[in-house]
């Protein structure tokens, strides 16, 4: 099991560009596994944050493997709501359950995040390429740019909920990123402070989704990867507005990678999963 554990890691650790195979030492093996049981031993309620910002629109890496999860966790039994603001909020609220959470000031926003846990009561939350407070107390993106004011604080929920929390990842300013923010130190990247019980990094974030749903599809021995196409989630988001996070272009691409390369992630990783 030790040995498929680094094997679904080395699948969604390759075609590095920004540097998560070079720290990969810094995140103890096995964190897709981990992941995974975190979700399937708490049956409930999942939160699930998604949605850098880019511009006025939001990137295509996140929401592809948030719309996966969201799947496989509704085919489990559990209740899956995705938490963000507009204007993915608006894209996604026409097919799935959306808790918008508006774009205010950390201050402002912690009320809201208390209401909310105190009415939904997560099982779990899972923050997937959400952007994760720095330690200035603003947030930034990959080129070092400023985002704060085009983005909901999710990571409130992070730091206020009392259920497990799960952050995906691929470039060190993400939620979760805090798990390892000295080891950041050597990457060109503003890092994270948000931390979480489960750090998943991965070249591409929702390859580390894909990563977590081939752990569970060993754990519970059946093939969820049959309940997503991402083809069809990428050609949806593109049409709504999603952009390639690193070119900006309005294409079924992620991070500047072809959609192929995805693919071919889901393909190794599916085969794996199976494997006995």
């Amino acid at each position: 099991m030790v040995i498929v554990e680094t094997l679904i890691e080395d699948i969604i650790l390759s075609h590095g560009t920004r540097g998560m195979d070079r720290i990969r030492d810094t995140v103890p093996a096995g964190y897709c596994t981990r992941a995974a049981k975190l979700i399937l031993e708490n049956k409930g309620r999942v939160l699930i944050g998604t949605g850098f910002p880019v511009g006025g629109s939001f990137e295509t890496d996140g929401p592809i493997g948030a719309i996966a999860l969201y799947r496989v966790l509704e085919r489990l039994g559990h209740e899956a709501i995705f938490v963000c603001a507009p204007p993915i909020s608006k894209v996604l609220a026409g097919d799935f359950r959306v808790l918008e959470v508006p774009i205010l000031s950390w201050e402002a926003t912690v009320p809201i995040v208390e209401s909310a846990l105190a009415d939904i009561r997560p099982s779990v939350i899972v923050s997937i390429e959400r952007p994760g407070v720095a330690k200035d107390g603003r947030y930034y993106n990959m080129r070092g740019k400023d985002i704060s004011d085009s983005l909901a604080k999710f990571d409130l929920f992070f730091n206020l909920c009392n259920c497990p929390t799960i952050g995906v990842g691929d470039g060190g300013n993400e939620i979760g990123m805090g798990n390892i923010y000295a080891e950041l130190a050597q990457l060109p990247i503003v890092p994270s402070v948000t931390r979480c019980d489960e750090l998943v990094i991965a070249t591409v974030s929702n390859w580390g989704v894909y990563g977590i749903i081939a752990a569970m599809s060993r754990e519970l021995n059946q093939d969820l990867f049959s309940l997503f196409d991402p083809v069809a989630i990428v050609r949806q988001l593109v049409d709504r507005g999603a952009v390639d996070g690193k070119t900006g272009a309005a294409e079924c691409t992620e991070d500047g990678l072809p959609l192929a390369v995805g693919l071919s992630i889901v393909a190794q990783l599916r085969e794996l999963a199976a494997a006995r």
